[in-house]
Parts: C-alpha cells; structure tokens; sequence
C-alpha cells in the first residue's frame, strides 16, 4: 500500500449509522482500486451514548480524535434529546476545537435528479459556497437577562476577527481558482445593515483580491443571492459567506439540486483535521427501515478522499455516483428510490 490513513468514524444518530455504512463500503473498494489503506476507528457518540451515560463528547474521545487524518461523520439528532444538547455539544465542539474553519458545501445538479427550478438542468447550477465555520453568530457569545420573565432580555453576538474572515476569504480565493470554471468569487453579505461586521468582510474580501487578478470577484446582499439562486443559478461559480447566511443558503443550494439526500460537505481546516458528513439529519423516523438515500454520505466520503490527496479515488467515486443517479435510481427521495440503502451502496461500490 502506499499510503495509510486513519479515518474516525462518528455514525451518530437516527439513520446515520445507515448511510455511513455505505458510505465505508465505497470507501473500502476505492481504496483497494487505488492501492491506499483506510484504517476506521469507530465512536459510539450521539443521543444514545447521552442518554446513558450522561457524556457528550469527553475529553478523551477528543484526544483520541486527534490523532486520525480524518473525521467521518453521520448524523447528529436525537428525538428525545433537546435540541441544541447534541448539536452544540459534538458538531460545534468539533468544529471549534479542531479549527474547522472553513465548511466547503458543493452544489451540483446530476443528470437524472430532479430540480424544483423550472428550465434548469446541470449546466445550470454547478456552484461552491464557502461558508466561514468558527465565528459569527455560532461563537456562542451572548447571554440572558431574568429569563421568563416580561423583562427577559437575549443578546447572541455575532463575532468576526481579521483573522477568521480573511482566511476563509483566502481559502475561497484559492478555491475558485484550483476550481478553474468561471473564476469568479461572490461575497455574500449583508453591508447596508449589518455595517461592522461586513465592512470588515468587505474591506478584507478586497484586500485579498489584490492578490488573485485571475479571479472575478462579484458582491451580493444575502436576499438578493437568495433570490438569484433560484432565479439564475448558473450565475454563481464560488460564493464566501459568513457562518449565519452560509448555514441559510446551503439549505436552499440543497434543495435546487435536488434534495438533502444527495447534498454533503465538508468542514475544513487545511492544515488540521477535516470533518466530512452529509448535509441532512438524522431522520429519526425513518431508523431501521433502509429507505433512506445515502449517496450524500458517499459524496461526503468523495469529499473527503479528495481533500485528503486522494483524488483519483474521489473522482471514480463521483463518476459511479452519476451514473446510479442518472441510470438506476428512479427517485432520490426517502423510499422512492426504488432500492434499498444498501442496495444503492451496492450499485455504487459495483461502479466503480
């Protein structure tokens, strides 16, 4: 073999473990085809190991974590436990302390998936969002003043360093331009209303471009990205958000290109441990039933073979995920797809 990697596995809750295990046969056979070792190391952490034992995410898993090349998540979520416990406790918390700086969302439409956009197909909506990971609104700065009662005050802050912002600016600028389609960056902000914290995403944003004079670079207020999106897709080669209006837009970006059953990315930081999972839940719901779509958990797994050098794997991955999706699959909705979860694991790993 001629390189080994050690990949820690989060299967988490609800339908996760499900479509990570698909996730990990493909895995498993491109690594075979391209002459790699994968080496997994499963955590049984999530809603489960909460309810019984009380722990979230310990310090020793943390320090165990911190030792693979990668992280491979499932899905966070858990009906009995509140909202909020969970997510903050294991998805930020990673995020945060291994500087996951930046959450790299692909949007791409394939041929035989449906779009809700009319006269739109896959030469139209082709995009990248780059969304700032470890600031903003999500830094958890903030609090509570005489809670439950008519007085009750909440303050949440949104936080931007020049630190935080110019380098996910500068991700998103080597991005595009390793991208190589339109090379053009779009700033999506907010700097009519939200004048401190974009003026500095503007001002660095211009800074940086100095720098790229290959790459288009473009500015759009949130609504008006919103809208255009929907509208005009095919506009956009590589968007660079801010944490809030990242974690909105992604949303949308999901459904124009076709469903969270296909849509997964990656939290990234370059010089550290990345964590790659599919954008959906965890669909209590649907637990055990294997009518849930995991090719956005394989795309996840795509994502990360190539963010860790391993891009001949990652792209055979894609072109065997294109050709399920445009051959076999009739729906790419939960239990209209005409196969199981693991049969549609099984069509992928069988075309590669």
């Amino acid at each position: 073999m001629s390189k080994e990697y050690n990949i820690s596995v989060i299967p988490g809750d609800g339908t996760g473990p499900e479509v990570v295990a698909e996730g990990i046969k493909v895995l498993k056979k491109a690594a075979a085809k391209y002459d790699f070792s994968l080496n997994f190391t499963h955590y049984n952490l999530g809603g489960e190991h909460y309810k019984a034992t009380g722990e979230i995410l310990p310090d020793k898993a943390l320090e165990s974590l911190a030792l693979s090349d990668a992280i491979y998540l499932g899905a966070i979520g858990h009906p009995d436990v509140k909202p909020g416990i969970l997510e903050k406790g294991i998805l930020l918390k990673l995020r945060f302390y291994f500087d996951q700086y930046v959450n790299l969302r692909p949007v791409k439409l394939y041929e035989g998936v449906n779009t809700p956009l009319k006269n739109k197909g896959p030469e139209d909506i082709d995009f990248v969002v780059i969304r700032e990971n470890t600031e903003g609104l999500y830094a958890g700065a903030g609090g509570c003043l005489k809670r439950g009662t008519l007085d009750e005050v909440a303050v949440q802050e949104s936080i931007n360093t020049r630190k935080g912002v110019e380098r996910c600016i500068r991700y998103a600028f080597e991005y595009c331009r390793k991208r190589d389609k339109a090379k053009r960056l779009t700033l999506c902000g907010k700097t009519n209303v939200l004048t401190f914290a974009f003026d500095l995403w503007e001002r660095a944003f211009n800074e940086v471009a100095k720098e790229y004079p290959d790459i288009e670079t473009d500015y759009a207020h949130v609504d008006a990205v919103c809208m255009w999106m929907v509208k005009n897709p095919e506009w956009f080669d590589v968007i660079v958000t801010d944490n809030m209006f990242g974690d909105i837009i992604t949303d949308l970006a999901a459904m124009i290109q076709g469903g969270m059953g296909i849509a997964a990315g990656g939290n990234i930081n370059p010089d550290g441990i990345s964590m790659f999972e599919p954008i959906g839940g965890s669909a209590p719901k649907y637990t055990g039933k294997q009518i849930i779509n995991p090719i956005a958990a394989i795309m996840a797994a795509q994502i990360m073979l190539d963010t860790i050098g391993e891009q001949k794997a990652a792209s055979c991955i894609e072109k065997a995920v294109i050709k399920v999706l445009r051959d076999d699959l009739k729906d790419v909705a939960a239990g209209k797809m005409g196969y199981t979860t693991q049969e549609v694991g099984d069509l992928v790993s069988e075309n590669l």
